[in-house]
C-alpha cells in the first residue's frame, strides 16, 4: 500500500516497464525513475544504432555516414540518446524539464563508452550537468545488448 507522500506514476508517455517493478515514483517533491534502458517498451526492440532513432537526432549525436564508423559508435551514442530522451518525456509528462534532474547513475557494460555518452549527455543538459556516479557492470537485462543503464533523481515541487 502507497502512502499519501509516495506514490508510483503513470507511465502512459513512456510505456509499461518491461518487468514487474515502478517505472517511476514520486515522494513528496521528488521523483525517482528506475533506469531506463534503450528499448522501446511498447514493440520490446532494443536500439541497436543510428537507425533506430530519428534521423534528426542521429545527425545531432554524430552519424558520420561511413559505415565502419557508424558501426562501431552508432549503438552507444543512439542508446545513450534515447535512454536520455525518454527520461525527458517522462519528466515532461510530470510537469517539469530537464534541469529539475539533480541526479544521475550510469551503468555501463564498457566503461570505455563513457566518453561517447558525455557527449549525448550535454546535449540535454547544456548547462549543469547532474551530480553523477558512473559504473561499469558484466551485463544488464534483458540482453547483452543494452550497452548502458541510467537511473535519474528529480526535484520536482508539487506545487
Amino acid at each position: 500500500m502507497e502512502s499519501s507522500a509516495t506514490h508510483t506514476l503513470s507511465t502512459q508517455t513512456q510505456g509499461a516497464p518491461l518487468a514487474k517493478y515502478a517505472a517511476s515514483r514520486r515522494v513528496g517533491d521528488y521523483i525517482f525513475l528506475s533506469g531506463v534502458i534503450a528499448v522501446d517498451p511498447q514493440n520490446k526492440v532494443i536500439v541497436n544504432g543510428f537507425d533506430d532513432i530519428p534521423a534528426e537526432a542521429a545527425q545531432l549525436i554524430g552519424q558520420t555516414g561511413e559505415f565502419s564508423t557508424d558501426y562501431k559508435i552508432g549503438p552507444i551514442l543512439a542508446q545513450s540518446w534515447y535512454v536520455l530522451n525518454a527520461i525527458r518525456g517522462h519528466i515532461e509528462a510530470q510537469g517539469g524539464q530537464m534541469s529539475d534532474v539533480f541526479k544521475l547513475v550510469q551503468y555501463f557494460r564498457n566503461v570505455d563508452h563513457f566518453p561517447y555518452y558525455s557527449q549525448v549527455r550535454q546535449l540535454f543538459f547544456p548547462d549543469q550537468a547532474p551530480v553523477s556516479t558512473v559504473v561499469e557492470v558484466s551485463a544488464m537485462m534483458p540482453s547483452k545488448a543494452i550497452l548502458i543503464e541510467v537511473e535519474a533523481t528529480a526535484y520536482l515541487p508539487l506545487s
